[in-house]
């Protein structure tokens, strides 16, 4: 029998399927949920028992693991399943991106109850999880860090792992990443979009300011002008159903985002019409050429 710890594992979909099993060749029991039976079906292959109610993959753990596709339903999990069903001892870890405020009130929730929350909030995509090579930006209470540290290095690894301080400051940090890589992605497909717009094609804008491997910001451009000459600027992310998350962080500590704040309204009177990080999101490259021939 396992000396380590039980998990109960909460969401196995993109991320949580390459994530189980990562904690399963390790050698962690694992219980988990999700609301797609196929996704059970699929993980309990390689080893996971699966759970016909999230309370049960949550009563049977010690450690419960939270892999959830939005703040809204990481909440509500939270609230229905885990705040109902946890007891004293256990530790939560939210690998999602949760709001930095929701997760300081769920915080408090369990820890009322003897129970630490850990977020765990991660970068690298399925690509990453699949290899186990993830960034992971750990916050909560540093004990209960530490002691789920190795489930937290079996599904990311260790080499960025880093514990980026109390409550709110793993989300904190992970807002840092998205709004860089969302703000950054935005810029460069404004300024390309403003060469298309006003008559010069792509591919020259590729070889005029664009250059593979010269400055990082060209190398961005010609990424971009590619992706409008190949007809993929559309599908340019800027992460844009997370910015909300980061803007009630600023507005709730009087912090400006300025740049972040005209982003998310540019694009959020636009269709949600392509696929950013595995959800429906407005395109902002359609809402920058909206009305062109």
């Amino acid at each position: 029998m396992s000396d380590l710890p039980r998990i109960g594992f909460l969401g196995v979909g993109a991320m949580g399927n390459p994530m189980v099993r990562s904690l399963l060749s390790a050698g962690y029991p694992v219980t988990a949920y999700d609301t797609a039976r196929e996704r059970l079906d699929s993980i309990a292959l390689f080893g996971a028992t699966p759970a016909s109610a999230g309370w049960e993959a949550v009563m049977n753990a010690d450690v419960v693991c939270a892999s959830l596709p939005s703040s809204d339903a990481f909440v509500e999990v939270a609230e229905t399943v885990l705040l109902p069903g946890v007891r004293e001892g256990q530790v939560v870890i939210d690998f999602g991106t949760t709001t930095p405020p929701e997760t300081r009130r769920i915080a408090e929730r369990l820890a009322a109850k003897g129970v630490s929350l850990v977020e765990a909030p991660l970068s690298g995509g399925e690509a990453g999880a699949q290899k186990a090579k993830l960034r992971t930006f750990g916050g909560g209470d540093r004990a209960a860090f530490e002691r789920v540290r190795p489930i937290l290095i079996a599904v990311g690894g260790e080499e960025n792992l880093v514990y980026c301080g109390p409550t709110g400051a793993g989300q904190i940090a992970k807002g840092v990443n998205q709004l860089a890589m969302g703000l950054g992605a935005a810029a460069y497909l404004e300024a390309v979009a403003f060469g298309v717009r006003a008559g010069v094609d792509p591919s020259v804008l590729v070889e005029a300011v664009g250059a593979e491997g010269a400055e990082p910001w060209r190398t961005m451009v010609a990424r971009m002008a590619k992706a409008a000459d190949e007809g993929r600027a559309h599908e340019m992310g800027v992460k844009f159903r997370e910015l909300p998350y980061f803007l009630r962080e600023a507005e709730e500590a009087g912090l400006p985002l300025p740049l972040t704040r005209a982003l998310y309204d540019f694009c959020d009177s636009g269709q949600w019409v392509v696929i950013d990080d595995n959800r429906p999101a407005p395109s902002f490259w359609w809402e920058l050429v909206r009305g062109r021939d």
